[in-house]
């Protein structure tokens, strides 16, 4: 890690963990992050939905809620990336404090609730942005009467000006939100988004994002309903209610926990998942070297995402993880990452 950079990661560090990620947020778009742009090869390039990406690390949703920062996050690395969660209306989401650092652990825990400005100021950046693949998240209003209808109207507002849409179910810190990954109601909300979706005059790949709490018989489910709507791709996972084996104070806080302790439960989940879907799978959760972008991609993921770990190991983690993973696929003789997809599966079965 430069030591610039070790220097302003350990000041953050002094500092409330939601200032820190704002003022992180205006370090890159004051131009303080890298500027070479993503790293690419013959066999780090990836292909989802008809979507090319030069790598296939990409930056999970959370990050850049507004899409306030996109051209420099690109700068960075990254092969794709996916802002909000976006909502209709704009809303503040839960009471400070609402972010945790879990320091020993390499974890945070958030309740943030879908603070965001709204899908008309979001969808006003989007189209804005030029360059670089760009998803959106979608999310629904916490006072919403019709949740479901929710992700239909940020799809049709924001469609135009993005690659992929991202329908979030999984998100721990809207009350009730997660009982949408049921059968019958997802099966109704994914009708809607896809609808939504084909009335656009450039329809583009849905995604989903689940949750790690799930047992076989939910991820059936899931997967069943997912083939059957149309979807493109998988998300897997989102943060977790789990606590077990934590050390930080701060393990008791309400909320998603997100970064390492979730690398192990959100693995099993994606190779379980791969099983049962010919869908492309995306992994998220707990990633923090190239080692683990690889695990993943081994468990079955065409593509990976990582968020947490930025918060330990800096922005330039990105460029160390996507320049690994190429050594990595060279060393075991893998001319591209499609190659290596679900090829140590049966490891974390």
């Amino acid at each position: 890690m430069p030591v610039l950079e070790s220097l302003g990661l350990a000041a953050l560090r002094r500092i409330d963990p939601e200032k820190a990620h704002g003022a992180a947020i205006m370090a890159l778009r004051a131009g303080l992050g890298p500027k070479a742009g993503p790293a690419t090869s013959a066999r780090l390039k990836t292909t989802i939905a008809g979507l090319e990406f030069p790598n296939p690390v990409g930056l999970a949703a959370g990050f850049d809620k507004n899409a306030t920062a996109l051209a420099p996050l690109y700068r960075c690395g990254f092969g794709f990336v996916e802002v909000g969660a976006a909502t209709p209306k704009p809303q503040s989401g839960n009471a400070r404090p609402r972010l945790f650092r879990l320091t020993e652990d390499r974890a945070a825990i958030n309740r943030f609730g879908f603070n965001n400005d709204g899908m008309e100021a979001i969808g006003d950046r989007l189209a804005a942005h030029r360059g670089g693949r760009t998803g959106l998240n979608l999310g629904a209003n916490k006072e919403s009467s019709d949740r479901a209808g929710d992700f239909a109207r940020v799809l049709t507002h924001c469609g135009p000006h993005i690659d992929f849409a991202t329908v979030n179910v999984s998100s721990p810190n809207t009350e009730k939100l997660r009982d949408l990954q049921g059968k019958e109601a997802l099966a109704a909300l994914l009708a809607g988004v896809m609808e939504a979706n084909r009335k656009l005059d450039r329809p583009i790949p849905v995604f989903l994002k689940i949750a790690p709490d799930l047992v076989d018989a939910d991820l059936a489910d899931i997967a069943e309903v997912a083939g059957d709507s149309g979807l493109s791709a998988i998300i897997a996972t989102n943060t977790t209610l789990s606590r077990d084996g934590l050390l930080s104070g701060h393990r008791d806080e309400k909320g998603g926990l997100s970064g390492a302790p979730l690398f192990q439960k959100s693995t099993r989940v994606l190779a379980r998942l791969s099983t049962m879907t010919d869908l492309p799978l995306i992994g998220v959760g707990g990633i923090s070297s190239a080692e683990d972008a690889y695990a993943k991609i081994l468990a079955g993921a065409s593509a990976v995402q990582l968020y947490t770990a930025l918060v330990y190991g800096g922005i330039s983690l990105v460029d160390r993880i996507v320049a690994g993973l190429d050594d990595l696929l060279m060393r075991d003789g893998y001319a591209s990452v499609a190659d290596a997809v679900g090829k140590g599966r049966d490891a974390w079965l």
